[in-house]
């Protein structure tokens, strides 16, 4: 059993990843809460963000609540399995990261808001980890769409650790990387928290208190 959580703590290489498939697993047609295609193209004037910060289901209800987020949707990402099934993931043999993607309206929110968001939900010190949740499947990530975008993450990131730190957290363990491919996760993970109230949020974010977007 120890070797087994050992392993899912570390990353897989390419060559040990599971194969995935060709044809993309099955999703929702339409979000749950808005009734929007849950895969809608980008209308003009809005953009994208993508983040992992652990279970995506607690994740997705707080980007959803936000004014200016226009849809949002869970799936998988920054591994190698194409394709890959909520149980591969889970195996830890894919690589990807559990992750949410937001389509929003940078008139009404803006990206640093959106990081706000991210850095204040989670804790972002715990490497492959989210509270009880294990898993490189749980890492804390900022996958990013444009190089405005990468600047404000990296900033970001440089504002928020010496908070933490002087709070008595570790080193920050978020990686910013260029946004990877995006695979839907399955039906039932969509809006997860929408369809049940009650079900389970594993997130608690570190009660430290992000400059970003503040004025700090």
């Amino acid at each position: 059993m120890f070797l087994l959580r050992k392993k899912k703590m570390e990353m897989v290489g390419a060559g040990d990843a599971l194969p995935g498939r060709e044809t993309p697993i099955a999703t929702a047609e339409t979000h749950f809460l808005s009734g929007l295609p849950l895969k809608s193209p980008v209308p003009e004037g809005m953009a994208e963000a993508m983040f992992g910060m652990g279970c995506f289901w607690g994740v997705e209800r707080m980007f959803w609540k936000l004014d200016g987020v226009w849809l949002t949707m869970v799936g998988y990402a920054g591994g190698h399995t194409p394709n890959a099934s909520y149980e591969e993931v889970c195996t830890g043999r894919t690589g990807h990261n559990e992750v949410v993607r937001v389509i929003y309206d940078p008139s009404v929110v803006s990206y640093e808001e959106l990081l706000k968001v991210f850095w204040e939900g989670h804790d972002p010190t715990q490497g492959m980890r989210q509270g009880n949740d294990m898993g490189t499947q749980y890492r804390s990530g900022i996958y990013t769409y444009t190089d405005g975008q990468r600047a404000a993450a990296e900033r970001s990131k440089a504002e928020f650790a010496p908070r933490l730190a002087e709070a008595g957290y570790g080193p920050v363990t978020t990686e910013i990387l260029p946004a990877p491919e995006f695979f839907y996760a399955e039906d039932y993970h969509q809006q997860y928290l929408a369809k049940n109230p009650g079900g389970y949020c594993g997130l608690g974010g570190t009660g430290v208190t992000c400059p970003v977007g503040t004025g700090a």
